[in-house]
């Protein structure tokens, strides 16, 4: 097993594969991984459908760098685009593609960024606090931490970490900074941990939920994916389908919402007889949302917090 192999083990590879292969054997289909990272679903996707197409997103140009080479073998079936995820209508306007046949989303922080401990996503390796997915631009964490008054500070660990010891942790880095700047993940991690009851600290690492909440911040993570599901959604072709696999609740709701959106009928209360028309444009292929098997998550741990929905196009709107 090489060194790429064994950080990233794709999450529920064979569920994803089982729900895309419907739409993906036919001749001249058309697969878009969104959000490509390292391209372990993508290169499992091509072995086993030869008639496959690729189109694979990523903001992070050191996995496509890597995705470049581990899917050179196909490297007539591949298109790279480096953008993200909501850039997704225009990275086939550019490549005259008007539709699809499989997507997939495997939202959240990526194998290649937590296990690099320069790129600051872990909050266990110290590192400078930079958390940009694409650091080609952006604002960093670290900027973050430096620029953002207490409230806003509050707002985002609250918002967007679900965190309850916000305004205890927003008013401790407002603290702490006017004595001396914060740089790295470390002095970050001292600062939240010296925060934190004790009583608190019992129930898992206290940095957690901010570290999450500052990437979401630093990569506009939930702006990106309001507006990415329902654009991947128009492109996708009658018979084609969607998987997405997220990580935390906060995506998953987003998630949620569009796909019983576009599954449900539109037909007025009351109404007799539901007309062709307001017919779902789609079916849900999972009850609710599905989850690695015990087995997978032992073998995976990054599986363990996945929520995997998915949905196939019966129709377009008229």
């Amino acid at each position: 097993m090489n060194d790429i192999e064994r950080i990233h083990t794709p999450v529920m590879l064979e569920r994803c594969i089982d729900l895309l292969a419907p739409a993906l054997e036919a001749p001249g289909s058309v697969f878009v991984d969104a959000t490509l990272g390292m391209g372990g679903h993508s290169r499992a996707l091509l072995e086993r459908f030869p008639n496959t197409t690729l189109v694979g997103l990523d903001r992070d140009t050191d996995a496509l760098a890597i995705a470049e080479e581990r899917l050179a073998p196909f490297a007539d079936r591949v298109h790279l685009v480096h953008t993200v995820y909501d850039g997704f209508a225009d990275a086939l306007d550019d490549l005259d593609i008007p539709e699809v046949h499989g997507v997939l989303f495997d939202l959240g922080v990526s194998s290649l960024q937590l296990d690099r401990a320069e790129r600051g996503f872990a909050y266990s390796k110290d590192a400078p606090l930079d958390m940009r997915m694409d650091v080609t631009s952006g604002i960093t964490a670290g900027e973050v931490i430096a620029t953002y008054d207490e409230a806003d500070l509050r707002r985002i660990f609250l918002d967007y970490g679900e965190e309850k010891l916000a305004a205890r942790y927003a008013r401790a880095i407002v603290r702490a900074r006017a004595e001396k700047p914060i740089e790295r993940s470390a002095e970050l991690v001292s600062i939240i941990h010296d925060a934190t009851p004790v009583a608190v600290q019992r129930n898992g690492h206290p940095a957690k939920r901010v570290f999450q909440a500052l990437r979401i911040e630093v990569n506009e993570e939930l702006e990106v994916l309001e507006s990415a599901i329902p654009t991947a959604l128009d492109t996708i072709a009658v018979g084609g389908r969607i998987v997405v696999l997220a990580y935390q609740s906060l995506e998953d709701r987003i998630v949620k919402r569009d796909l019983q959106r576009v599954s449900s009928s539109t037909a007025p209360v009351g109404l007799p007889i539901e007309l062709p028309e307001h017919r779902p444009e789609f079916r849900l292929l999972v009850r609710g949302a599905e989850l690695a098997t015990d087995a997978e998550a032992e073998r995976n741990p990054r599986a363990k917090p996945v929520r995997l929905r998915a949905a196939e196009r019966l129709r377009r709107a008229s």
